[in-house]
């Protein structure tokens, strides 16, 4: 079997984070298109986030869509949750993560929950300094999700047995 995702066989759940309509100046007047951020997931542990822009809503949430699943990230879950406290920055937005215990639900605002509904994260406590930008929270929590590594993980990377990494 291939290390590669393969992306027919999955099913992705997906969701719209934001969808803005921006215009240009030019010459003869504006010009009126679409901009969605959207992000993709299968819930257990991979999501990618996308980028989309046309005239159209629909063309854009399409084009959105193929870029997130373009850009798909592996993310290290331990059980339902993730395996240690990290931070993820973006632009002016910083997102602190850690773990919780069983049955403490996503404590996340903003596009933060819906990015870590998608990858599969049940239990997680979150917090949002910086700025509140729904593109810029929802590519740090992605930046933050993909710095995470498990102890095996590690363990690996220094030719050590995981009790030396623990202990």
């Amino acid at each position: 079997m291939s290390k590669f995702l393969n992306k027919e066989e999955k099913q992705f759940q997906e969701k719209l984070i934001k969808i803005s309509r921006v215009s240009k100046t030019t010459k003869g007047g504006r010009t009126i298109s679409f901009s969605v951020l959207a992000a993709v997931g299968d819930g257990e542990g991979n999501i990618g986030l996308g980028l989309g822009k046309a005239n159209g809503v629909p063309d854009a949430i399409k084009k959105a869509i193929a870029s997130a699943k373009k850009n798909l990230v592996h993310v290290s879950l331990k059980g339902n949750t993730i395996p240690h406290e990290i931070v993820g920055k973006w632009g002016a937005t910083s997102i602190w993560m850690a773990p919780a215990y069983e049955g403490t639900g996503v404590i996340a605002g903003s596009s933060c929950r819906e990015i870590l509904e998608l990858v599969g994260v049940q239990n997680i406590l979150t917090k949002i300094k910086g700025s509140r930008n729904k593109h810029n929270v929802a590519r740090a929590t992605v930046e933050a999700l993909r710095l995470l590594r498990t102890a095996e993980q590690v363990a690996a990377l220094r030719g050590k047995e995981v009790k030396d990494i623990l202990s």
